[in-house]
């Protein structure tokens, strides 16, 4: 609708397709705000584990705060245009989980394979991760991973946090406030 407004109207449209952008207000039903915070979680004593789906899916993960300033850049331009705003770098499920919690000095070995696979901690060999068939996502592809060349060409924009270090903080964040609570 964009293109075709701004082809048709000379309308200044901007469309921004914005790959997972994360933070730790992101929304507890999305993965990686059920692993930043079930670890903090199981940090602070109060979880167990979790339950997540397939550890080998890959995403683009990247920091909203960062997105949003693309966002941004993009509405100041002088040519409105399409954007995709991803870091282009893939991060597994299981990558994702094991820098969130290590961030919180739990460091995790998975054993086993499959729905079979499950994460201990190191320090205690508690399980801490357990695979749950429910949560895979059969349509899906198992890897996405976006192209922001055309935002770093025009608008000099560059995702700098992903993957691992977009877990790190957000763990961080989440166990902040729960400790801060008590």
């Amino acid at each position: 609708m964009c293109r075709i407004y701004r082809d048709a109207y000379g309308v200044f449209a901007v469309n921004g397709i914005a790959y997972n952008h994360e933070s730790p207000r992101r929304g507890e039903n999305f993965v990686t705000r059920k692993i930043s915070l079930g670890a903090a979680k199981i940090r602070a004593g109060q979880l167990k584990e979790i339950s997540l789906g397939n550890l080998d899916a890959r995403r683009d993960w990247g920091w909203a705060p960062e997105y949003v300033t693309g966002m941004w850049q993009a509405l100041q331009a002088k040519q409105p245009h399409d954007y995709v705003f991803a870091t282009g770098r893939a991060c597994s499920v299981r990558e994702f989980a094991t820098a969130a919690f290590s961030a919180l000095g739990l460091e995790l070995v998975f054993k086993g394979r499959g729905k079979a696979e499950v994460a201990r901690r190191q320090d205690t060999g508690a399980v801490v991760l357990r695979i749950d068939p429910r949560f895979y996502r059969r349509v899906e592809p198992t890897t996405l991973v976006g192209d922001a060349r055309l935002a770093a060409k025009v608008l000099g924009w560059k995702a700098r946090t992903a993957g691992q270090e977009v877990a790190r903080q957000m763990a961080r964040a989440d166990y902040a406030t729960l400790t801060a609570a008590n």
